[in-house]
């Protein structure tokens, strides 16, 4: 799928690596529909890339629905918008729970299946989720993320199934721990085990990737982390054991201190 005169709605603009994706979609000559909860955020980003920007808040269903219908015609969906999402399960309340579905997977779901119809009905789109390595491998004090990723690379892979051969393609890239951004950068925390990270342009270049090339999953991390999510995905009780032997719950209790605030 070209990017060049696509219109592209991307979620997350004002987190993560969001800002990252605007700049690089822009300069490759996307028509940029931005989205997030806070005016204030967007407002600079509109002008700097000449974007549209909707509010919305992507917790709220009836939310959801109206963003669809105002981005109407997007070409290309990017949704990289999601919450942390970290902590035990028993420190969560049901609408904490409910949030986070609701933002790191519902949201995304949703949005695919409004928009696409115009797009098989053109014969030509791409939606795009920016995922994490965390739906291959799960780790302690993550499971309201760990679950929402799961899901999302599942359905990600699904609907791509579902669009073969109506010039709709579906991909999912999935980064592992990105520097300068994201939770490592925000609390200052070490990667487990010292495990290496990959620079946000890296991530942004992976979803380039995925939607000019309708590349299904592209994972974004050095080769030992891959080597790891996957050994994961297979024996997660071997996993499970050697994450506990590199201290990795020091490294999420640092974490979820810092991002309780988010949910």
């Amino acid at each position: 799928m070209q990017i060049a005169g696509a219109t592209v709605l991307l979620t997350g603009v004002t987190g993560g690596i969001g800002g990252a994706l605007a700049a690089e979609l822009s300069a490759r000559g996307a028509e940029l529909i931005l989205t997030g909860r806070r005016r204030e955020a967007l407002d600079p980003l509109a002008e700097r890339y000449g974007a549209r920007t909707i509010l919305a808040d992507l917790a709220d269903a009836e939310d959801v629905r109206r963003l669809a219908a105002e981005a109407a015609g997007t070409q290309i969906l990017v949704a990289n918008a999601a919450l942390p999402s970290s902590g035990d399960v028993l420190d969560y309340t049901p609408a904490q729970i409910d949030r986070a579905f609701a933002v790191n997977l519902r949201a995304p779901a949703v949005l695919a299946r409004l928009l696409a119809q115009d797009m098989v009905e053109a014969g030509r789109g791409h939606i795009c989720f920016v995922g994490s390595l965390s739906a291959m491998a799960a780790t302690k004090s993550s499971s309201m993320y760990t679950a929402t990723k799961f899901g999302l690379r599942g359905f990600s892979l699904s609907f791509r199934q579902d669009l073969h051969g109506t010039g709709v393609g579906v991909s999912i890239v999935q980064p592992g721990f990105v520097r300068d951004l994201g939770m490592f950068a925000n609390t200052g925390s070490p990667t487990p085990g010292g495990v290496r990270t990959v620079s946000p342009e890296r991530v942004v270049r992976g979803v380039i990737r995925a939607v000019e090339r309708d590349i299904a999953e592209i994972n974004v991390a050095p080769f030992e982390l891959k080597f790891l999510t996957k050994v994961a995905s297979q024996f997660p009780g071997f996993s499970e054991r050697v994450q506990r032997w590199v201290g990795a719950e020091q490294t999420m209790d640092t974490i979820v201190a810092s991002q309780r605030p988010s949910r």
